[in-house]
């Protein structure tokens, strides 16, 4: 998706914990089969670019002592979160868009499967990030580097990966979508959607992941980041460098979405959206809407 740029992370940071938090009973490096959860799927992949924002929940006492999708046992306190496609367990930042807070979670789990949420992490992040009491926040999330197992080095690349997975269609985007990055002011990237109605392509080998990064681990240190004073929620569709491939997707959803041109290096791009919205209430009935005409691609993006 095309969302905000991203400022220079602020001076003013917070230990909540000295001591990193690998759960001791951490489990194994997967990444998995695509999966269909209401209608729609998924897949999982590596991902070493992914840097998106959306809206993040939180995720509670209906969970505690169950498995985590790569074999970890979820508690309150862990520093941890679930996404539906990067490869576990992998250590993430998150910036509360909405205060400037943000902290390194490790992914470990799967979901959220609510329509319209980009991330879940534990409770104790939730508090970590501000957003505990109020339940959603608008974040940006970022990859860092692969989480450490219990041995403290993660698995080769590529462990875990099914052969199907590194050749299958990727529900990111391909040469037909382009990421994008606004001008000033402040903000987070969204990678693009590549739409339904785009025809398939195979998705490229991924490159070579870091292994680990030193300074990229979930001690539950909080940063103070510099985000936008205000900003709004888009349903995005897709983003196109070629204007019939915008115009034919949104001619399927007619006065629901709006494109707009964007210039990035040089180039045009067309993203085909939804709004502005103010309230998340309002986000989620018209992401409802799209998804119901067709839109399965559609999220929501944070933008100015």
């Amino acid at each position: 998706m095309i969302g905000l740029v991203a400022l220079a992370a602020g001076c003013a940071t917070s230990p909540e914990q000295p001591k990193v938090s690998v759960p001791p009973n951490a489990g194994v490096y997967r990444i998995g089969s695509p999966y269909q959860i209401g209608g729609r799927w998924y897949y999982p992949r590596e991902q070493p670019d992914y840097d998106e924002t959306g809206i993040a929940s939180w995720y509670g006492p209906g969970f505690y002592g169950n498995q985590t999708a790569d074999g970890e046992i979820f508690t309150a306190q862990d520093l941890t979160a679930a996404h539906r496609t990067l490869p576990l367990p992998v250590n993430v930042r998150v910036t509360n868009l909405e205060n400037g807070r943000s902290t390194i979670l490790r992914v470990n789990d799967r979901g959220p499967f609510a329509e319209g949420r980009i991330i879940d992490v534990s409770e104790r992040a939730a508090r970590l990030l501000g957003f505990y009491d109020k339940g959603t926040a608008r974040v940006r999330v970022q990859y860092l580097a692969r989480a450490d197992l219990p041995s403290g080095e993660p698995q080769p690349f590529g462990a875990g990966t099914p052969a199907d997975v590194v050749t299958a269609v990727s529900a990111a985007p391909t040469a037909s979508v382009e990421a994008e990055a606004l001008a000033p002011p402040p903000g987070a990237n969204q990678a693009p959607v590549k739409p339904k109605a785009a025809e398939p392509q195979v998705a490229a080998t991924p490159r070579p992941v870091p292994q680990s990064d030193p300074g990229a681990l979930p001690t539950g240190q909080v940063s103070r980041i510099a985000v936008p004073t205000v900003t709004h929620l888009y349903i995005q569709l897709g983003a196109f460098s070629d204007y019939r491939n915008a115009a034919r997707l949104a001619a399927r959803f007619g006065s629901e979405v709006k494109i707009s041109a964007i210039q990035h290096n040089g180039q045009t791009l067309y993203r085909v959206r939804s709004g502005p919205y103010d309230a998340t209430e309002d986000a989620d009935s018209a992401l409802t809407r799209i998804l119901n005409l067709g839109g399965n691609d559609a999220q929501i993006v944070v933008d100015q």
